[in-house]
């Protein structure tokens, strides 16, 4: 809405919207900031006012007298990859019921790229950062440095050794589920195939797997450890190592994302190798592309709008803390989608 002009020939004043609604400038003043306690018609009776007048508040006076800016920072490790793209629409749409707007920055992977972005969000004022590290042990200097600095919690991914609340998933929790899921399948056999890339989410899932499948005697070699990037072409490149091999491929393979898991069941296609009949394939995140696979790709589904409503309240309540407490470190449960490309059940 175009702002009108008020008697002055200027922009509308908090005056003549006082004068409009018949109430105080102090009572404009709490209704517009959200601060303070007005009652439901006073707060309608101010709204309906300023929109008639086509009042707009000036973010930049107001975050001069409030010493915030009503922007929080996001870096994500790559918004080309789909899981994160939908975690920032989540955490967009968090931010917005509380009436704060998004910068996002994309690491590009790189911990050092990460650490500008990091310090550019910073020197901008937000009044907080999330953050997806991009690597488990390089990116914990600058993670740390601008916590110090501001209130920062980071999401999905963590850095060991940093002091800051974090909230994602279980992932060893999802594996268990996966393997016991594959196991009922008649899975005896498991390879997996994730990222060479430090991260807490890469380094867990292959640990959850390896840890499940020793505790139902799955056989598991060393050369059916397949890491590489999150990416189909390594989905694809690590189904023609296993394809190779001296007896083929085990009975499942188990990737570290989606991306991975639909590269394996199309090179699966390209080699004859029939899924779920010969190979069952597992994914994680349950991207909106996981459904469209052929065939439908079991996966596991990571609440978004949980873990992006627990960022923004952890990062609300940082912000409020004079003195804050222990760290929170929020792991939600997941749930394990069974679709076409498992054994042990059907379409979602």
């Amino acid at each position: 809405m175009q702002q009108r002009r008020g008697g002055n020939g200027g922009r509308v004043t908090i005056s003549e919207v006082a004068e409009r609604a018949g109430v105080s400038t102090a009572t404009v003043s709490r209704v517009l900031s959200g601060r303070g306690q007005v009652s439901a018609e006073m707060r309608r009776r101010v709204q309906h006012a300023a929109d008639a007048l086509g009042y707009q508040v000036n973010s930049i006076a107001r975050a001069l007298r409030n010493s915030r800016t009503d922007t929080v920072g996001m870096v994500v490790p790559s918004i080309t990859n789909p899981f994160f793209t939908s975690l920032v629409e989540s955490v967009e749409h968090a931010l917005g019921r509380d009436g704060k707007e998004l910068f996002l920055c994309d690491a590009q992977s790189d911990p050092r790229v990460e650490a500008r972005r990091l310090a550019s969000l910073a020197a901008r004022n937000v009044d907080g950062i999330i953050v997806s590290p991009s690597h488990g042990t390089e990116s914990g200097p600058a993670v740390q440095e601008t916590a110090d600095r501001l209130p920062l919690v980071q999401l999905d991914r963590f850095v060991g050794g940093t002091d800051t609340d974090w909230v994602g998933v279980d992932d060893i929790a999802a594996m268990r589920q996966v393997i016991d899921h594959l196991h009922a399948g008649g899975a005896r056999s498991a390879a997996f195939a994730g990222s060479r890339l430090t991260n807490s989410s890469s380094e867990q899932r292959l640990e959850g797997f390896r840890r499940r499948a020793a505790d139902l005697g799955m056989a598991v070699r060393d050369e059916w450890i397949l890491l590489g990037d999150y990416s189909v072409e390594w989905g694809e490149a690590a189904v023609a190592a296993l394809a190779a091999a001296p007896g083929g491929p085990p009975d499942a393979i188990v990737c570290a994302d989606d991306l991975i898991a639909l590269g394996v069941t199309r090179a699966c296609r390209a080699h004859r190798i029939d899924v779920p009949g010969r190979v069952q394939v597992t994914g994680f995140d349950n991207i909106e592309f996981a459904r469209l696979g052929e065939p439908a790709l079991t996966t596991v589904d990571q609440p978004r709008d949980r873990i992006a409503a627990e960022a923004v309240r952890l990062l609300a309540a940082a912000a409020g803390d004079a003195a804050p407490g222990p760290r929170a470190h929020i792991a939600l449960v997941p749930r394990l989608v069974v679709r076409d490309s498992t054994r042990a059940g059907g379409p979602e």
